[in-house]
């Protein structure tokens, strides 16, 4: 069905689409290519939210798209959204085909671009590649899917599972080459997740910096479910979003007037990190979200079936039997009630193992 030419103009876009990796959300991101006799054109790709797409800005750089192929990861939107549709566009180029990697995951209007093109003449080919453009917009597929975002859980420990001493010192546990990869972690993400207790323990910031590279900030988000953190924490000293997610109704919410902070109230429930999640991803539209926080916390969003995946950065040192551990998770007496993972990427950074694995549900 598919041609070695297939697959490497398909591959090729897939690989533009990483280019707005850090500057596209909460849109997808999404590659484009132009072929002519089995030749390349033109290229484009999504760079930045509110800006043209990767079709329209393919097009904008070809000289003569007549009787062309476009290969495009994503279904070309055939709604009005930040910006124009892009099926229009396709059309008074005269393309001869269009090669889609994967439909658009948003269930009100998948598929309807792709019957739009055909109507109007042009031929449609489907499912080259699709795996790896799925990949690529893993939180976004979440987000259309089922309301909820894709939440990675970011942990550091030692190799005997520890994340601080008894006495609960843990800097550093990693190296430098660890620390400075989970800024890249933070600026591909929609939004960094934390709980009261840790911004009152450890008073971060939870920004990206240190990098080359433009990234969108992402949302700093905290659950503070008795409204308790105080409002010259380091974390309100650096610009961008924060929103509060509190079980609290009162007048607190005043003394962060002075700060660009939304405080959002979730009444009490067995699913109120659910509803906290289905808020982000409905109201913020957010996409991926990095849990940066300790192993209470963290271990709840896993009990509760929120982690999808995890991120452990595992430095080879002991901490000893009274050390801390990497989560608090639920009694589970019998192995086979026990949560499975499965590795999905295993690589040396600096001194240290970083681990990817998703969790089994």
């Amino acid at each position: 069905m598919w041609t070695a030419k297939d697959y490497q103009f398909m591959s090729r876009a897939i690989q533009l689409a990483k280019h707005g990796q850090y500057t596209c959300d909460p849109n997808p991101i999404v590659g484009c290519v132009i072929t002519k006799n089995d030749s390349l054109i033109s290229e484009g790709w999504h760079a930045v939210t509110g800006k043209p797409h990767a079709e329209i800005n393919a097009l904008n750089a070809c000289e003569n798209s007549i009787g062309s192929t476009m290969y495009v990861t994503l279904e070309p939107c055939s709604h009005h959204g930040r910006t124009p549709p892009c099926i229009g566009a396709l059309v008074d180029a005269k393309l001869k085909k269009v090669i889609i990697s994967m439909a658009d995951p948003n269930p009100k209007v998948s598929g309807r671009g792709i019957r739009q093109l055909e109507e109007l003449g042009i031929e449609i080919k489907q499912g080259l590649l699709e795996s790896q453009a799925r990949k690529l917009n893993i939180g976004f597929i979440k987000r259309m899917t089922s309301d909820l975002p894709y939440v990675r859980c970011k942990m550091a420990q030692s190799l005997d599972g520890a994340t601080a001493l008894a006495n609960g010192v843990s800097k550093w546990i990693t190296s430098f080459e660890a620390r400075r990869d989970v800024h890249h972690l933070r600026a591909a993400s929609s939004a960094i997740l934390t709980s009261a207790e840790t911004i009152v323990r450890d008073n971060p910031i939870l920004n990206p910096r240190d990098l080359d590279f433009d990234f969108k900030e992402p949302i700093r988000v905290i659950v503070d479910r008795n409204l308790r953190i105080s409002e010259k924490s380091r974390i309100f000293e650096y610009r961008g979003k924060i929103i509060i997610y509190t079980q609290v109704e009162s007048d607190n919410h005043k003394k962060f007037r002075n700060h660009n902070v939304d405080i959002i109230y979730i009444s009490k429930s067995d699913t109120w990190l659910n509803d906290v999640c289905k808020n982000m991803a409905k109201k913020y539209e957010v996409n991926e979200v990095l849990i940066e926080s300790g192993a209470t916390f963290s271990g709840a969003m896993i009990d509760a079936g929120l982690v999808d995946e995890l991120i452990i950065y595992m430095a080879p040192k002991l901490f000893g039997n009274e050390s801390l551990p990497l989560f608090k998770l639920k009694k589970i007496n019998e192995i086979k009630d026990t949560m499975g993972c499965e590795y999905t990427d295993i690589r040396k950074i600096g001194k240290d193992l970083r681990l990817t694995m998703k969790l089994r549900k």
